[in-house]
C-alpha cells in the first residue's frame, strides 16, 4: 500500500514565500490593499491601509524626535544644482539617481505639448537635503550661543530607480530626514548614536522588527560622511534590509556650506553635523519580516484598526440586535488603552459575506478579528481569532475579552517579536570560518538556506570589493564585538573586528 501524497494546504496569498518570495511580497500588498503602481514608472499610490500604518508609524517617531530635543520645519523640493555642486563627495554618490528639472513651461506644438524656458541652472528634485539646509545652517549660525541647531522634516523624496519594488525601493518615496549643527564632535557623535537607538526602538518595540545595529563599512557610507551608523533587519528570505541610518559628517558638508560659528574665545569654527532618516522602506521590512501565506500580519502597534468586529446577521431582525450590540462593543473597547493610546477598534457594516469580511481581514493581517451573532449574544459571548493563529479561533466572554484587550493586544505584539527573533538568530551563521564555505553558502538559494554570515573581517578594500560576484555585501561591523581578534573569513588575513555579512534589498 502506497501512501497518497499530501494535499497541499490552501493559503489565501497565492504565491507561498517558499515556492516564490518576490512574488508572495507583491501579492501581500495587493491582496491586504496597501498600495498600487501608479501611471509613473516606479511610484506608488498608497492606498489607506497602506498609508495609516505609515501614519501610525509616523507618529510614534514624530514624538520621539521632538521628546529628544528637535524640531520640525520644512525645506524646498527643488534643490539648485549649485547648492549640491558644493559637496563633491555627495554628487557622487547620488548623480546617477536625480531627477533634475530643466524648463518651467510646456507649449503646444504639432498637437502635443513639449517643455519650453529652458532654465539658466537646472533644479534637483529632492534626493535629501544636506545641501540646501546646510545652506539655512550657515545663515542661521554665527555664535556658539546658536548651536546646536537640531530640526526634523517629514517628506517626500526622489531617487531615480531603475529595479523599483513597491515600499522598497521606489523614485518617489516618503521619509524624515532629521539634521543637526553642533559645535564639538562629541556632541555630534552622541546625536547620532542617540538617533540610531531611537530607530532600534522604533523597529524593535513599535514595528516588532528585530535588528542589528552597528557601523557601515566605507563602501557602504552614505556620501561625503565620516561614519554611518546603520540598523540591519533578516526578512524571511534571509536577505538583510537596511532599516535606517544616521550619520556623523564630521565638518565636511560645514566646510562646502560655510556653516562656521565664533566660539567663546572669540576664534572662529567649523560646526559639526549630522543627519539621519527612515522611510516608508520600514513598511516593506514589516511585511517582509511578520507576513505569512494568508497575508499580512501587522502589529498592533501600527494596526489601522486593531480589533475588527464583523456582525454576523443573516436578516434585519438580527441585524436590529447585532449591530447595537457591535457599537457598544466597540465604544467600550475604544475606551480603553493599549502601547500608550487609544484602542483602534472598527465595526465592518458592509454588505459582504461573512467568510469573505473575514478573509479580507486576515490578509489585511487586522490583529483580532471579532465574530458577533444573535446567538453569540444570547450566551454573551463572542468568537475571537487572533492574526498569530487564525485557526484557533475560540469563544470569549465579551466582558472578559474587552477587559483584557491591552493585554491581548501586548501579547500579539510580543509574539510577533519573538516569531521574528527566533528565524533570525536561527539563521546568523557563526561557525563559517573560510572562504570555501562562505561561497558555499551564498551560492546556495534555496529558501531554506539564505541568512547572514557573522564572521571577521580585515576591513580591506580589496575583501569588500571581491564580494560582489556572490551579491553579497558587508551589511555593518556590530557595536557587540569579540574581545579578541580572529581570522579574516576572505583573506585568511588577522582581523580584529567580526562583520555581517548578507544578500540584501
Amino acid at each position: 500500500m502506497t501512501n497518497k501524497p499530501e494535499k497541499p494546504k490552501k493559503t489565501a496569498i497565492r504565491f507561498t514565500r517558499e515556492a516564490d518570495f518576490p512574488q508572495w511580497y507583491q501579492e501581500v500588498i495587493k491582496e491586504a490593499d496597501m498600495a498600487e503602481n501608479s501611471g509613473v514608472r516606479g511610484c506608488m499610490v498608497i492606498k489607506p491601509w497602506g498609508y495609516g500604518i505609515w501614519e501610525n508609524l509616523q507618529r510614534r517617531l514624530d514624538q520621539r524626535i521632538k521628546e529628544t530635543g528637535h524640531e520640525n520645519c520644512y525645506f524646498p523640493l527643488f534643490i539648485p544644482l549649485e547648492l549640491i555642486e558644493k559637496e563633491a563627495a555627495h554628487v557622487e554618490g547620488f548623480a546617477k539617481e536625480m531627477a533634475v528639472v530643466t524648463h518651467h513651461r510646456l507649449v503646444a506644438k504639432d498637437g502635443k505639448l513639449v517643455p519650453d524656458g529652458q532654465l539658466e541652472s537646472p533644479l534637483v528634485v529632492r534626493p535629501t537635503s544636506e545641501t540646501v539646509i546646510g545652506e539655512s545652517f550657515a545663515k542661521w549660525v554665527r555664535s556658539y550661543r546658536d548651536l546646536p541647531v537640531m530640526i526634523n522634516q517629514w517628506a517626500n523624496v526622489v531617487r531615480w530607480e531603475m529595479r523599483p519594488r513597491m515600499f522598497l525601493r521606489t523614485s518617489e518615496f516618503l521619509w524624515q530626514e532629521g539634521h543637526t549643527a553642533h559645535a564639538t564632535e562629541a556632541e555630534a557623535r552622541t546625536e547620532t548614536a542617540t538617533m540610531l537607538e531611537e530607530y532600534k526602538k522604533l523597529a524593535e518595540d513599535w514595528l516588532a522588527i528585530p535588528v542589528i545595529p552597528g557601523e557601515k563599512s566605507e563602501s557602504e557610507r552614505f556620501p561625503g560622511a565620516v561614519e554611518t551608523h546603520t540598523i540591519e533587519a533578516m526578512m524571511q528570505d534571509g536577505k538583510a534590509l537596511q532599516s535606517g541610518t544616521s550619520h556623523y559628517l564630521g565638518q565636511n558638508f560645514a566646510h562646502a556650506a560655510e556653516i562656521k560659528f565664533q566660539d567663546a574665545d572669540g576664534g572662529e569654527s567649523y560646526c559639526h553635523t549630522t543627519s539621519w532618516g527612515v522611510s516608508t522602506r520600514l513598511i516593506g521590512a514589516m511585511i517582509m519580516t511578520h507576513g505569512d501565506d494568508d497575508g499580512l500580519r501587522v502589529p498592533p502597534t501600527v494596526a489601522p484598526r486593531q480589533i475588527v468586529i464583523l456582525p454576523i446577521a443573516r436578516d434585519a431582525e438580527a441585524a436590529a440586535l447585532v449591530m447595537p450590540a457591535a457599537d457598544a462593543l466597540a465604544a467600550k473597547l475604544n475606551a480603553q488603552v493599549a502601547f500608550g493610546n487609544p484602542v483602534r477598534a472598527f465595526v465592518d457594516k458592509r454588505d459582504v459575506g461573512a467568510g469573505e469580511k473575514r478573509w479580507g481581514w486576515i490578509k489585511k493581517g487586522a490583529p483580532v478579528i471579532v465574530e458577533m451573532g444573535p446567538r453569540d449574544l444570547e450566551q454573551g459571548t463572542v468568537m475571537v481569532t487572533k492574526r498569530t493563529d487564525i485557526y484557533a479561533k475560540a469563544s470569549e466572554a465579551i466582558d472578559t475579552f474587552a477587559a483584557a484587550i491591552a493585554q491581548t493586544l501586548e501579547g500579539i505584539q510580543a509574539q510577533l517579536f519573538a516569531e521574528a527573533k527566533a528565524y533570525r538568530d536561527a539563521r546568523v551563521r557563526t561557525d563559517i570560518t573560510d572562504l570555501a564555505a562562505f561561497k558555499a553558502f551564498f551560492a546556495d538559494e534555496t529558501h531554506a538556506s539564505g541568512g547572514f554570515v557573522r564572521a571577521y573581517w580585515d576591513e580591506s578594500a580589496s575583501s569588500e570589493e571581491s564580494l560582489k560576484e556572490l551579491g553579497v555585501s558587508v551589511r555593518c561591523l556590530p557595536y557587540d564585538q569579540p574581545a579578541t581578534g580572529g581570522t579574516c573569513v576572505l583573506t585568511g588575513n588577522p582581523a580584529k573586528k567580526q562583520a555581517i555579512f548578507a544578500k540584501a534589498y
